[in-house]
């Protein structure tokens, strides 16, 4: 059985949005290099994530805060998994689906995949497919919000990448809500 890992960085965040990532390993990947992105220094995550991008076949996709407001966040992390595996198979259109199996983090998965997919609880921290992908989502999310804190300065977005830290909510209280703010999240 070939596995693509699901994952997504964001939810938790009061700001910017969801971002998810599918990944399907060559056999030949190098395992050693992979874990949960969170117990990954930042320089381990941006090393693992060259390699990924190099040796697997991959996709990633990002939902924003309006859309994140309007079908809430836990939606919205689902169909951000479910882009990120439409740009997997549009980097990859001679992908085989059949023996395809998907492992999503957490306990939903995807809707309207065109394979099987499981959830399972800290996959993220069980399955090298979804390792990967927690690592790619979070990578790019990051590089976006460092982004994002140059267009609104004064949050704090390349500090604490919009979580709820005392930081962002006195910025929230002080400066109002920046344009990327989650606006059905209590601040």
């Amino acid at each position: 059985m070939i596995a693509v890992g699901f994952d997504e960085a964001g939810r938790g965040p009061l700001a910017g949005p969801v971002c998810a990532a599918a990944v399907i390993l060559p056999k030949s990947f190098p395992l050693e290099i992979l874990n949960d992105s969170k117990k990954l220094s930042e320089k381990k995550r941006l090393a693992a994530e060259a390699v990924i991008k190099e040796k697997a076949v991959w996709g990633l996709a990002f939902v924003d805060h309006k859309t994140i407001d309007e079908m809430n966040i836990l939606r919205a992390s689902l169909y951000a998994m479910k882009l990120a595996f439409e740009d997997l198979r549009k980097k990859n259109a001679n992908l085989d689906l059949s023996g395809l199996k998907g492992i999503a983090d957490g306990n939903f998965v995807p809707p309207d995949l065109p394979i099987e997919c499981e959830a399972v609880v800290k996959a993220d921290a069980k399955f090298p497919e979804v390792m990967a992908a927690s690592i790619l989502a979070k990578t790019a999310r990051d590089r976006l919000m460092v982004e994002l804190d140059k267009k609104y300065p004064g949050y704090g977005y390349a500090k604490h990448k919009g979580y709820p830290t005392a930081a962002h909510k006195a910025a929230c209280h002080k400066l109002g809500p920046s344009p990327i703010q989650r606006l059905s999240f209590s601040y």
